[in-house]
């Protein structure tokens, strides 16, 4: 890998709750100290306004961001990949390290449980971030 950043990728179904969300945490917690990607093995069309909501209460905007389907090219390119309910669809490469993280769908749920599912996902991510070697 000819970056020294470390790479994760956040991977669910949809790549428009679970991941998006825990993009944005990771990017809010780390800065540009680390390479952020997410994907969806079956995207939507839009992030689920629902998860928007609950970031932008923390001040994080996932609003513009735009679900992507996952590609082997992505997975490739990460030194972490973490899962969050997509099961077998997510390829897997020898020497990445993997995670799969079990989180409910925030998927048609009302806002008090897509902030329990959000802070799950933050001290999640939270305990990512101090596993990874990053520098300052």
């Amino acid at each position: 890998m000819s970056s020294s950043k470390p790479a994760v990728l956040f991977v669910c179904v949809h790549n428009a709750g679970r991941s998006q969300m825990a993009a944005g945490f990771l990017r809010e917690i780390a800065g540009d100290a680390v390479q952020v990607f997410s994907g969806g093995t079956a995207p939507k069309d839009s992030v689920n306004p629902i998860a928007v909501e609950a970031m932008t209460e923390l001040g994080i905007d996932i609003a513009e961001n735009i679900p992507k389907k996952l590609t082997d090219e992505s997975v490739k390119e990460s030194d972490v990949v973490i899962t969050m309910g997509c099961g077998d669809e997510c390829p897997f490469y020898p020497g990445k390290r993997y995670e799969d993280w079990k989180l409910d769908d925030p998927a048609g749920q009302g806002i008090e449980t897509v902030r329990v599912i959000r802070d799950d996902i933050r001290a999640r991510v939270q305990e990512l971030v101090s596993s990874l070697d990053l520098d300052g």
